[in-house]
């Protein structure tokens, strides 16, 4: 019996789909791996520098982002903002943001304070906290924003003590009028004087560098694109057969 290949347009085209579906999608996390390797690179090269002094000079954002750094001045207290939907440990809670004003300048950063519990009772009660009196040094790492949550609609403007989804340097500055650097600190060091009750929880999480399993995924893409390739060949082989006999 001889095998004869019938091509079929329409099982072409559905193969011809999945191929280039799982090409490009694995292309895609492939370059997500490097993306993911060059970061790793970047954390544990800036790691290994010392703090950044943050002085209210111009700042090169790029350059800045995951050094540790160091600030010294003063809180703004009346300028807060609760980022919302931030569980810890399965409780909901909010990052406590605010602007802190560096010393002799009139440039302020923004300082991710810390995560604070959310009343169960009151949904939208914010919670207080002490806010560290005259001039203070903090030390923390650089980021561009606070992380992203998913956010529903148009987000209201932001106002002191309002409760948001995100913020970040640009939209703070111009709602408040104030200079703003362009990174934002996440807080490490302790508050001064000593942490009392009620202080800011600081555990922030590391950025994500899970590199293999981009190379998983981009394995898994390429493997369905063989396999459209070879279902379409193997089955045409076979019609073929059936029609010669």
């Amino acid at each position: 019996m001889r095998l004869r290949f019938r091509f079929r347009t329409i099982p072409f085209l559905a193969m011809l789909a999945l191929v280039t579906l799982g090409v490009m999608l694995g292309n895609w996390q492939v370059r997500r791996a490097a993306e993911k390797t060059a970061l790793q690179a970047r954390l544990t090269q800036r790691a290994a520098l010392p703090p950044l002094v943050l002085d209210g000079k111009p700042l090169d954002p790029a350059t800045a982002e995951y050094r540790r750094v160091a600030v010294t001045g003063e809180f703004v207290g009346d300028w807060p903002l609760f980022l919302d939907n931030r569980p810890l440990a399965g409780r909901t809670g909010f990052i406590l943001l605010m602007p802190f004003r560096i010393a002799d300048t009139g440039a302020v950063v923004l300082v991710e304070r810390g995560w604070l519990p959310r009343d169960p009772a009151v949904h939208d009660r914010v919670p207080h906290v002490a806010t560290p009196a005259g001039r203070t040094t903090i030390a923390g790492v650089a980021v561009l924003r606070p992380a992203r949550v998913m956010e529903l609609g148009a987000a209201p403007p932001l106002k002191p003590g309002a409760i948001v989804q995100n913020a970040d340097p640009a939209t703070f500055a111009q709602a408040s009028g104030l200079a703003v650097l362009p990174v934002v600190v996440e807080q490490t060091s302790a508050d001064a004087p000593a942490a009392a009750a009620g202080e800011p929880i600081r555990n922030w999480p590391a950025p994500a560098v899970d590199v293999d399993r981009h190379k998983g995924y981009a394995f898994q893409w390429y493997a369905l694109a063989a396999m459209a390739f070879l279902f379409f060949v193997m089955t045409g082989f076979r019609s073929g057969t059936k029609q010669a006999g």
